[in-house]
């Protein structure tokens, strides 16, 4: 934990490096200190199926979500701040026009509802 997805547009596919916008995140979800490298998961989904506000074929969107382990408020706060601002940068051509909506949604996992085995953790902290 934590897991981060991104679902997006299949529309945004020549548009959008999914690849690069996925590590832009991973490496900025890491620099806010708040996650060991070993738990970081970045992931993008495309959806072939989708209605967009007006219909418009050009309409396109990216939906962001980070499912966490219960943290302090000021410290999700940080985080999202983080990778929205991250998000915003990398995509910023597609706000040139009026037809790109970008969110972003905090999800707190809690321990009694999540089942983990990581075995990265021991390799990666033995390498620090």
């Amino acid at each position: 934990m934590p897991h981060f997805s991104i679902e997006y547009s299949a529309n945004l596919d020549r548009r959008v490096d999914m690849a690069g916008l996925c590590e832009e995140i991973r490496k900025a979800m890491l620099a806010t200190g708040a996650f060991e490298a070993g738990a970081v998961r970045v992931r993008a989904v495309r959806c072939e199926a989708y209605a967009i506000a007006d219909g418009l074929r050009q309409n396109a969107f990216i939906d962001m979500a980070l499912r966490m382990a219960p943290r302090p408020q000021d410290v999700q706060k940080n985080v999202g701040d983080k990778v929205f601002s991250v998000a915003e940068t990398y995509l910023a051509p597609l706000f040139e026009t009026p037809h790109f909506a970008l969110s972003l949604e905090i999800r707190e996992i809690g321990r009694p509802l999540s089942w983990r085995r990581n075995a990265m953790h021991a390799r990666l902290r033995d390498e620090s």
